[in-house]
């Protein structure tokens, strides 16, 4: 009986029951002052998402789109990083403001104007941590198993390996507690990334076109989010940041969704279709091997530090590479077509 019970929350943490449950406290109690409160904002703000998430599934099931494979990845993502992953990372969070708040290079207030600075220098942790995770071997063992799925949907925001939290919680504290962003500041920009963070994973059978209209132009959408987690080499490697685009467009990253290309959804290493070990571990152990077979220490430490597809023969695989190159033979074929047509 224990172990249906074990199993029947997990269920319920996995469509969000602890949302619904707590706006159900305050309708029940009728107190809804509550919700002017931080706590009751987040009650009422939550319950979106796994209601979503549901509308999700039972779109796709009507029109006939829906699988169950789809949701495993995440599913299995959840269940094995609810027993550590969170804990850690919230661990990290204190354990960097209490590290690194005595050294801030000076202190803000939580006013309106240092709140659109706090949430700059955040976005701007967060591109950090992102790019990271894209550019250096271990860290994309790290970050890799979110991209792993071949479909997009918001279960995908639960599909993390259990350590990237914690790598990420770290750049992400730090650089804001040492730029003088408070924990409560803090606290409420994470609240607000959380929420969109989640958000932008929505699938195609809620939203077709995520571009969210005029918005597409001032912040980053459910479009852009699509394209960061599109395998085709063009989108490869862009749009890191969560809502505002600000260091995207900065470091030309920024990319948006373009209708003559359709999203492939994964990563470029060849999988085993549907596992979960190989999308979990999968990237760990192509690093393993690779680090064991690499002659010297110093191409070891290469394979570790370096980008994915670097390789110390010189055949390098990496998305620079493959862009260029992409980019190169898109040109050739522009002056070809030129050509003919000056002949014509």
């Amino acid at each position: 009986m224990e172990f249906f019970n074990t199993v029947l929350n997990l269920f319920k943490g996995f469509f969000g029951w602890g949302s619904w449950v707590s706006l159900t406290d305050i309708i029940k109690t009728g107190d809804y002052s509550k919700l002017l409160t931080y706590q009751g904002f987040q009650a009422m703000l939550f319950p979106i998402l796994p209601f979503l998430l549901l509308l999700e599934i039972i779109r796709g099931a009507f029109y006939k789109r829906f699988k169950v494979i789809n949701y495993k990845l995440s599913f299995f993502s959840f269940v094995f990083n609810s027993f550590i992953g969170r804990y850690i990372s919230i661990a990290m969070v204190v354990l960097c403001i209490g590290l690194f708040e005595k050294h801030a290079f000076f202190k803000t207030t939580f006013t309106w104007y240092w709140f659109i600075y706090g949430y700059i220098v955040w976005e701007f942790s967060h591109f950090l941590y992102h790019y990271f995770g894209h550019k250096v071997r271990l860290f994309w063992c790290l970050h890799s198993t979110h991209h792993a799925p071949e479909s997009m949907n918001l279960a995908i925001s639960n599909a993390h390996f259990f350590l990237e939290a914690p790598y990420a919680d770290f750049i992400r504290t730090t650089v804001c507690i040492l730029l003088g962003v408070s924990p409560l500041m803090l606290g409420v920009i994470m609240f607000i990334d959380g929420f969109w963070g989640t958000f932008i994973h929505i699938g195609e059978n809620v939203m077709k076109d995520a571009r969210l209209g005029f918005l597409n132009n001032i912040i980053l959408t459910p479009s852009h989010h699509r394209v960061h987690h599109a395998r085709n080499i063009k989108y490869m490697d862009t749009n890191f940041c969560n809502l505002l685009p600000i260091w995207d467009r900065v470091f030309g990253t920024y990319q948006n969704e373009e209708q003559e290309i359709e999203i492939e959804y994964g990563i470029s290493r060849p999988m085993i279709k549907n596992s979960f070990l190989d999308a979990y571990f999968g990237e760990i152990v192509a690093l393993s091997k690779d680090v064991y077979k690499a002659p010297g220490i110093k191409n070891k430490l290469l394979y570790i530090v370096m980008p994915p597809g670097w390789s110390h023969t010189g055949d390098h695989k990496m998305t620079t590479v493959v862009k260029r190159k992409y980019f190169e033979d898109l040109e050739k074929q522009k002056n070809e077509v030129a050509k003919d047509s000056v002949l014509m």
